[in-house]
């Protein structure tokens, strides 16, 4: 009399497992795709080199999936929308490119804590998420930088910056470009005001 029960309960299980099996899901992963900064502007007599180092984050901007915000206080993770390479190396290296193409420097490279450099330039990516609000859908960058003197530690040029923009379409894709736009915005106004001669005070 037993025998029935147990068969029926063991076809359920099996039946459950499957169905969970049909269910799953997968991450899907994005990028930032920042366009080439211009080529290197020709500029004479310039003999000053500059390294850079890689930008610094909060923590949970570190952790791979994509932030939001429902309210200032409350940090959201999208668990199955990750980003596919460190924002942070991301923004690095288009600073890296944006320097060389300036001509404010002679020589630019990612710095490896090696070689003989005038200056550092170091940052900090504050911000990189969706917030949403009763105004709409919006997404936020911010970051901040400084330039100091290899030899001394002095602060020659500093700058921080925040760009928010809108999200037309409510979809984490049209999150990441918007991201993505705002992100170029953002790099353009922070470096926008790195001297052509950073001061040797």
């Amino acid at each position: 009399m037993r025998t029935i029960p147990t068969t029926l309960a063991v076809v359920l299980a099996s039946l459950l497992v499957l169905a969970g099996c049909g269910r799953a899901r997968y991450p899907s992963y994005y990028t930032l795709n920042l366009p080439p900064a211009p080529d290197p502007i020709a500029e004479e007599k310039i003999a000053t080199s500059i390294a850079v180092r890689q930008f610094q984050s909060p923590g949970y901007l570190r952790q791979g999936p994509i932030v939001y915000r429902a309210t200032p206080e409350q940090i959201g993770f999208y668990e199955y929308h990750r980003w596919a390479a460190d924002p942070r190396v991301l923004v690095t290296n288009a600073v890296v490119d944006h320097l060389r193409a300036s001509g404010h420097f002679s020589s630019v490279s990612p710095y490896d804590g090696h070689g003989d450099m005038d200056y550092i330039f170091s940052g900090k990516l504050e911000k990189l998420e969706e917030i949403d609000n009763d105004e709409g859908v919006k997404v936020e960058v911010a970051m901040s930088a400084q330039i100091t003197r290899a030899t001394t530690g002095a602060t020659v040029w500093s700058n921080a910056v925040s760009e928010v923009a809108a999200v037309p379409r409510h979809n984490v894709p049209g999150v990441v470009s918007q991201m993505n736009r705002a992100m170029e915005v953002a790099i353009n106004k922070l470096l926008s005001s790195v001297p052509d001669r950073p001061s040797n005070n």
